[in-house]
């Protein structure tokens, strides 16, 4: 589980220049953020060091050319996508 300081730098990190990526990021925050585990933890770390078109393509699922080692956290924000 995220400490409230691990939640606060990780909700910084997701605010995004692209409304679609904050929305769902916004809405998985919400949802699961202090439940996250460090491996879901780091999973979308290195998804936010994505550009934010290449980060909305994997979300959308035009693109699985996402990081090794992410596809549990791609798989959660395509259904945090599809749920909302």
């Amino acid at each position: 589980m995220l400490t409230d300081v691990q939640l606060s730098k990780l909700r910084w990190r997701c605010r995004r220049g692209f409304l679609e990526n904050d929305l769902v990021l916004e809405r998985l925050l919400k949802a699961r953020g202090h439940a996250f585990t460090d491996v879901e933890h780091d999973q979308l770390c290195s998804l936010l060091a994505l550009d934010d078109n290449d980060l909305w393509d994997i979300i959308a699922g035009r693109s699985s050319a996402f990081p090794e080692g992410t596809s549990d956290m791609v798989q959660t924000l395509r259904s945090t996508l599809t749920t909302h």
